[in-house]
């Protein structure tokens, strides 16, 4: 059981028509996690999974993708500005290749370029409190990546 690595455009063909999909924005002392509605067409947070050791993070993501009947699973790529790949991009791809030997579900590389800065943006003209944007800040991050993920879906798919 090891499941493909994909980008959203590969993807696509792979899905079945309907089924959620989990999001995830991977930090270095939490994950952001966020799920879609059956249909593909909005990504809500979900919660803040703080870090702790590779396999019961993992345990937990994919104990929430299987409570809310996921079809796949999509982990934020922090790429660069200029389009490179870092360190955090790297250990996002470490993350994805780990997971993938846990699920068959597919897993989907999404672009996250400044997700965390513009929900950050957002939250600040809400005029939410500092302490309760540090609360919320990785599982809106992944909402904003998943949110992402599943337009481009909707627009290769040609219903968007």
């Amino acid at each position: 059981m090891v499941a493909a690595i994909l980008t959203v455009t590969d993807a696509a063909p792979l899905l079945p028509p309907r089924g959620g999909l989990i999001g995830l924005d991977l930090g270095t002392k939490t994950i952001g996690v966020a799920s879609s509605d059956p249909d593909r067409r909005l990504a809500a947070p979900v919660e803040t999974i703080a870090r702790k050791q590779f396999t019961p993070d993992a345990g937990r993501i994919l104990a929430l993708g299987a409570a809310r009947g996921a079809v796949g699973i999509v982990v934020g790529l922090p790429v660069n500005m200029d389009g490179s790949e870092g360190p955090r991009a790297q250990s996002s791809r470490a993350f994805a290749r780990n997971l993938a030997r846990l699920t068959e579900l597919p897993i989907i590389l999404w672009d996250e370029r400044l997700s965390t800065a513009a929900v950050e943006r957002d939250m600040i003209a809400m005029d939410m409190s500092r302490a309760r944007r540090a609360e919320v800040v990785d599982q809106q991050a992944a909402a904003f990546i998943l949110q992402g993920a599943l337009d481009r879906l909707r627009f290769i798919a040609g219903s968007g």
